[in-house]
């Protein structure tokens, strides 16, 4: 399948997920800090068992990548990036957190393909980003 399909659901997964996980921080009146401890827990069992056919994998890595993947992914968006947004949903608006978090992920990711990964800069591109990024700032006014 298409990656943009993948990422529409995606986006329908996170948004939903997150109207759920705010909806439990409230009734319990958990910290968010256990709210993203539960999220952890369960999708270390789903993930687990889904990638199991694929743990041989690991194995013949090497440390380099491996340690894109830990700071990467177990450090900066897996930890710190879901602490910053489990707080912001325990404290904010969903309405104006999501737009946020999610709407200025493509000006931060644009910049890091074209500046870091030498990705072309197309017109379109940019103007999309720009839209986006402009509906971002008229959210949140």
């Amino acid at each position: 399948m298409k990656p943009a399909f993948y990422a529409m659901l995606t986006a329908i997964c996170w948004s939903v997920g997150s109207l759920f996980e705010k909806k439990g921080l409230q009734i319990a009146q958990l910290p968010p800090i256990m709210g993203i401890t539960i999220r952890t827990a369960v999708a270390i069992v789903v993930l687990g068992a889904i990638s199991y056919p694929h743990w041989d994998k690991l194995s013949g890595i090497g440390k380099l990548p491996l340690l894109y993947l830990i700071l990467g992914g177990g450090v900066l968006a897996g930890s710190f990036g879901m602490l910053f947004f489990y707080t912001a949903i325990g404290t904010g608006k969903l309405s104006l957190v999501l737009p946020i978090a999610f709407g200025l992920s493509p000006l931060i990711g644009f910049l890091l393909g074209v500046v870091i990964l030498k990705e072309p800069a197309h017109s379109h591109k940019i103007f999309g980003v720009l839209m986006v990024s402009l509906g971002v700032f008229l959210i949140t006014r």
